[in-house]
C-alpha cells in the first residue's frame, strides 16, 4: 500500500517485496533489453505494455531526450591502513585528481562511516587515495567544507585526493568494476551497465532509464517521426540515505537540444525525458516562464512539489526504491496522484524494480 513515510515524510512510501527485485539483467532471464514490461501512466488511465511497443504511445513530433553519459567501472577493492578491506565507489570527479568517493563494506551491506580526514586508502596497482573532507552538497562547495565548517563525524561521502598514474578514468578501466549493491548477487560485465546512447564516460552508475532501448527500436521511433536529442549528466552514486538530497552533478545541455526543446513546445509536441538525470539537466536550464537555454557546469537542483517541472512533459523511468529521493522528482513531473497510482499498480502487477527491472512512462495531462 502506498503511503507517506512517517520517518522521512516522503510522499510515496511502500514496502518492496523481495520477489520484485530484479537481481540480474533481463538478458539472463531470456529477454531482449526492449522486452521488459512498460507501464504507461496517463492521468486517469494506466496501460500495460512491453517496452518495445513504446512507439505506439509516442507521437510524431514528440521529443525524446536521452543521456549520453557512459558508465564507469567505478567500484574498486582497496585496503584501509590498519582497518582492513573496503570497497571504494568513485562517485563524481571534481578535478583531475580530486573525486567525491564513498567507502562501502566489501560485502556490499552498506557504507563505512568511521573515516577520518587525512586517512589513506591503498588501491590496486600501487595507487592510493587520501580522504580530505566531507562535502556538503557537492564539489562546488568544496572550499567551504575544507575550511571545517561542517563536522566530519560519521561521513558517508568524502572529497578525496586520488594518486594514480594518468587519468582516474583510465585507472578505473584497468582496476575497477561496475558498482552493484547487495540485491545483485552476481557480477556482470560493464557492457551490462551501458545504454545504447553511452558516448562519454563519467557516470558512477548507469543512467538506467535508457537501458531498454536498442538501436533497432531507436531507428523505428525516428522513422515514426519521434525526434531524439542528447544531453549529458554524469550520475553520481545512488546510495543516498533516507532524507538526503541528491549531490551536485556535472551536466551539459547542448544548444541544438535546447533549440529542439523550445521548438517542440511551440509546436505542441511533448518533451519526454529518458530518466531522472535528463530531467535534472533540462530543468536546470529551464526558466520560470518555460523557456530554455543551453548550459553546462554543475547542477544542485532538487525538484519536487516546491519546484515542479517547467519543460518536461513526460518521464520514462525505472522503478525507484522506497523513500528514494528520486520519487520527489517524479512528483515534480507527473504529480503526486499519478505517481502513487502508478506505483500501486506496479506493486500489484508484479513489475520488477531497480536498474535491471521494468519501466514506467509517466505522461502529464495535455494543456
Amino acid at each position: 500500500m502506498i503511503a507517506v513515510s512517517p520517518a522521512t515524510r516522503m510522499p510515496v512510501h511502500f514496502e518492496l517485496p523481495s520477489e520484485l527485485v530484479a537481481a540480474e539483467p533481463p538478458e539472463a532471464r531470456g529477454l531482449e533489453r526492449d522486452e521488459v514490461r512498460l507501464l504507461v501512466a496517463h492521468p486517469g488511465r494506466l496501460r500495460h505494455a512491453r517496452f518495445r511497443d513504446i512507439g505506439d504511445v509516442l507521437e510524431p513530433g514528440d521529443l525524446l531526450v536521452v543521456n549520453v553519459s557512459a558508465t564507469l567501472p567505478a567500484a574498486v577493492d582497496a585496503i584501509r591502513h590498519g582497518r582492513g578491506p573496503v570497497t571504494v565507489h568513485f562517485s563524481t570527479a571534481w578535478s583531475a585528481a580530486t573525486w567525491i568517493v564513498e567507502l562501502r563494506r566489501p560485502d556490499g551491506s552498506g557504507p563505512v562511516r568511521d573515516g577520518v580526514p587525512g586517512e589513506t586508502v591503498d588501491l590496486p596497482g600501487a595507487a592510493r587515495l587520501r580522504l580530505i573532507a566531507a562535502p556538503v552538497r557537492g564539489p562546488h562547495r568544496f572550499a567551504v567544507v575544507g575550511c571545517g565548517i561542517r563536522g566530519m563525524d560519521e561521513s558517508r561521502l568524502w572529497v578525496a585526493r586520488v594518486d594514480v598514474d594518468g587519468p582516474v578514468e583510465a585507472y578505473l578501466a584497468a582496476h575497477g568494476r561496475p558498482i552493484a549493491y547487495g540485491y545483485i548477487p552476481d557480477r556482470w560485465p560493464l557492457s551490462a551497465y551501458q545504454t545504447v546512447f553511452a558516448a562519454e564516460p563519467g557516470s558512477a552508475e548507469m543512467p538506467s532509464a535508457g537501458r531498454p532501448f536498442t538501436a533497432q527500436l531507436v531507428a523505428r521511433l525516428i522513422s515514426r517521426g519521434v525526434v531524439v536529442a542528447p544531453v549529458l549528466l554524469h550520475a553520481g552514486v545512488s546510495s543516498l540515505e533516507a532524507g538526503e538530497e541528491p549531490q551536485a552533478e556535472r551536466f551539459r545541455v547542448p544548444p541544438a537540444t535546447a533549440a529542439l526543446v523550445a521548438h517542440t513546445r511551440r509546436q505542441g509536441g511533448r518533451v519526454i525525458a529518458v530518466g531522472t538525470t535528463v530531467t535534472r539537466a533540462l530543468e536546470t536550464v529551464a526558466r520560470s516562464d518555460g523557456s530554455i537555454s543551453a548550459g553546462e557546469g554543475w547542477t544542485d537542483l532538487v525538484l519536487g512539489s516546491e519546484r515542479p517541472a517547467r519543460v518536461v512533459d513526460g518521464l520514462l523511468t525505472g522503478w525507484h526504491a522506497p523513500d528514494a529521493p528520486h520519487l520527489r522528482l517524479l512528483e515534480a513531473v507527473a504529480g503526486l496522484s499519478l505517481v502513487r497510482e502508478a506505483y500501486q499498480e506496479a506493486l500489484e502487477a508484479g513489475y520488477l524494480w531497480h536498474e535491471f527491472g521494468d519501466s514506467c512512462l509517466l505522461l502529464c495531462a495535455r494543456p
